[in-house]
């Protein structure tokens, strides 16, 4: 399912997840730009691992569809008040994640004003990111996105579920979410390690230059989802 043309070319002014009411007779702030921001994290990972796979994904969103995406990744934690400004956050790691008793509720409420989450699992970041999601919403539970969900559909079709780009231990891909409502707000790529084949190719020389493509294809994907779905959009 392709979006259609005028709803992308709109998609320019929904940037940002939604912030607090601007009071009566207050300026209205300027409206950003749509971004694609990396989070920052305590706890020992390495939340700027695969350096150059932004870079590519936004380039691609830039060139595969109308959207003005800022052409470079910006970098927020979940206190930073610039949060609030970024509609896409990315999670990745091979480490500990550890929220501070401030940021779980931060992440939780932008994720409910209509902000989206996509998690990497770069290997070894599955049980701290875990950990920590429970924190954030401890009432709700992981669960496998459905195939036919939009997700993996909205510009290029996946229907098998996100793909496996980089081999780990033989396990399959899985795409696992947290539903608010019925839109997605959390996006876990298990296994599947999107964001190594969102790097420059050749940077591993055992991934061919076809996981790539499929990688940056369902990045788009994630990505479209994401400023489509939010309340209002």
């Amino acid at each position: 399912m392709r979006l259609p043309r005028t709803l992308l070319l709109a998609l320019p002014l929904l940037a940002g997840a939604a912030r607090p009411a601007t009071p009566p007779h207050a300026v209205p702030p300027p409206v950003p730009r749509l971004a694609v921001a990396r989070l920052q994290y305590d706890g020992g990972g390495d939340w700027y691992a695969n350096p150059s796979s932004l870079a590519n994904l936004i380039a691609a969103i830039r060139e595969r569809t109308t959207l003005d995406v800022e052409p470079r990744e910006a970098r927020v934690t979940l206190t930073d008040e610039r949060l609030w400004d970024y509609p896409f956050l990315h999670l990745t790691g091979h480490g500990n994640i550890r929220l501070t008793d401030a940021e779980v509720p931060r992440l939780r409420e932008y994720l409910l004003r209509g902000g989206f989450l996509h998690a990497d699992d770069n290997y070894g970041l599955d049980d701290s990111f875990r950990r920590e999601l429970k924190r954030v919403f401890p009432d709700r539970e992981l669960v496998d996105v459905p195939l036919r969900h939009p997700i993996y559909h909205a510009v290029y079709d996946f229907p098998q579920g996100v793909p496996k780009i980089h081999e780990h231990d033989g396990k399959p891909a899985r795409g696992l979410g947290i539903f608010i409502g019925d839109r997605l707000a959390v996006f876990y790529s298990h296994e599947s390690d999107l964001g190594n084949g969102w790097e420059d190719v050749g940077t591993y020389k055992e991934d061919p230059p076809e996981l790539h493509e499929q990688a940056l294809r369902m990045g788009v994907n994630l990505f479209v989802y994401a400023v489509t779905s939010r309340p209002g959009a």
